[in-house]
């Protein structure tokens, strides 16, 4: 008997250091930084820190900024990847057998050698412009500190890591539901429609959720290839701590933040939980 309730217990043992971990590093910051966004320095109660962002003709270019960069990133990453993707599963030829090999060396790279990387290329002085000058045309691209070179320099990281989920999914499709449809006279377009991606749909969502999430607090590129006005919420976080030490402020945004992630991750929720008619048996 005694020996029934040691083991009865010996689960709960074993999860408490994880459990204590996350309650330490991920629960209490959340809820401290949600009690601290609705006081003032002084410790009153307030909803100014939250009023400042939807009035603040900055804090609002800020998040239309924000979105419009973290909307864009996504669903280029998106499209990009699963084109890229497709080719890779379904391509036999030498050229998709080395891009196999070779997409995912960006993961590889460090983040900040590979924003640098990306600036030398972009810049109004970099490759592109001194490629052109070889032809006798004075280009500049125009595409560092804007939104442009933001979107440029997250698809250098973005479209390797969806294409590894979306070559994973792919990789369950059979070849034998294809070639079952393509000899019952189904056109490519009714292959992708029809059987890819009611297959591979849920990473695609997954993929999307990740990236959009990422985007809403990026800091790293935004600083070192975004223009200075509008910035990304990230950047705008930056300077309630680090410039101005309005921490209460600091903590409302962070929330916003969240809360705009929080779509992203009940989509994501909802995809994973959805069960399929097939899987029903219905």
């Amino acid at each position: 008997m005694a020996n029934q309730k040691k083991h009865r217990w010996l689960p709960y043992l074993m999860v408490l250091p994880a459990f204590s971990i996350m309650v330490l590093v991920v629960v209490f910051p959340i809820v401290n930084t949600v009690a601290r966004s609705f006081r003032t320095t002084d410790g009153r109660f307030t909803l100014d820190n939250y009023v400042y962002f939807f009035t603040s003709a900055e804090a609002l270019q800020s998040l239309l900024f924000t979105l419009a960069e973290a909307l864009t990133v996504m669903a280029l990453s998106v499209v990009l990847s699963f084109l890229l993707a497709l080719y890779l599963r379904f391509s036999k030829s030498p050229v998709s057998r080395a891009l196999g090999k070779l997409y995912l060396l960006p993961r590889f790279i460090p983040g900040i050698a590979a924003v640098y990387a990306v600036m030398n290329v972009i810049k109004d002085s970099g490759s592109i412009n001194r490629i052109a000058a070889a032809f006798g045309v004075d280009y500049k691209p125009g595409l560092l500190y804007d939104l442009k070179g933001i979107i440029l320099s997250n698809l250098w990281f973005c479209i390797p890591f969806a294409a590894m989920m979306m070559s994973a999914a792919l990789s369950s499709v059979n070849d034998s539901y294809v070639e079952s449809a393509r000899d019952a006279g189904c056109s490519w377009r009714d292959v992708l429609c029809r059987i890819i991606l009611p297959l591979t749909y849920k990473d695609v969502i997954v993929s999307a959720t990740f990236i959009l999430m990422g985007q809403v607090g990026a800091f790293t590129i935004p600083y070192l290839t975004g223009p200075n006005n509008p910035k990304m919420l990230g950047i705008l976080l930056y300077q309630q701590t680090g410039t101005y030490m309005n921490y209460e402020r600091a903590a409302a945004l962070s929330v916003l933040m969240f809360l705009i992630c929080l779509g992203g991750a009940i989509v994501y929720i909802r995809s994973n939980m959805k069960e399929e008619v097939w899987e029903t048996g219905k």
